[in-house]
């Protein structure tokens, strides 16, 4: 299997003398500039030259957050709700508590699934809290306990990095456990 995909081999591909119009050498990168630009893209969510090939780029990104005793591990939250009003009143109930900082409301969301039986669509909006990993738990059950829905979603994924000043924020704006 080629180390890049097709698109990037030609990035990476030496430039051959009878495709050259000047009879310079082509410019040659340092290696660590090579090594940066390699590791970068490979760093990119879930592109496969990162976490597969190369399981050292996942500890130090992982290890970015925990070094720092100013910031606390952190994930983003993802909720649906029916409507509006019902958005507004699950997160105010959720920053009350302090399970979180922050929690964005974007509307015009449409959602497709499967649900008893069939397929279903339905006009939703999307909750994306902020908070910390350690509270999950306790935002899990608190949503289940106040959404209309008999199977609220609720989906984690972490905050591998960011604004050293937010992230300082997120942890100050939560409660601990």
């Amino acid at each position: 299997m080629p180390l890049f995909p097709t698109p990037l081999r030609a990035l990476f591909s030496p430039t051959t003398a009878a495709s050259s119009t000047s009879a310079l050498p082509p410019p040659r990168r340092p290696p660590l500039a090579g090594a940066l630009l390699f590791l970068s893209l490979g760093a990119v969510a879930g592109c496969a030259l990162s976490a597969r090939r190369f399981p050292f780029v996942r500890a130090i990104s992982s290890a970015r957050m925990e070094s720092t005793s100013t910031t606390v591990p952190s994930i983003v939250v993802y909720v649906t709700v029916p409507n509006r009003e019902a958005g507004k009143k699950l997160s105010a109930s959720i920053i009350s508590e302090k399970l979180a900082a922050c929690v964005n409301i974007v509307p015009g969301v449409e959602s497709v699934y499967w649900w008893e039986g069939k397929v279903q669509t339905d006009a939703e909006e999307l909750l994306i809290i902020k908070t910390r990993e350690s509270l999950l738990n306790a935002l899990t059950e608190h949503v289940k306990a106040n959404h209309e829905y008999d199977v609220p979603e609720v989906i984690a994924l972490p905050i591998s990095g960011g604004n050293l000043k937010y992230l300082e924020w997120l942890k100050n704006s939560t409660r601990e456990n």
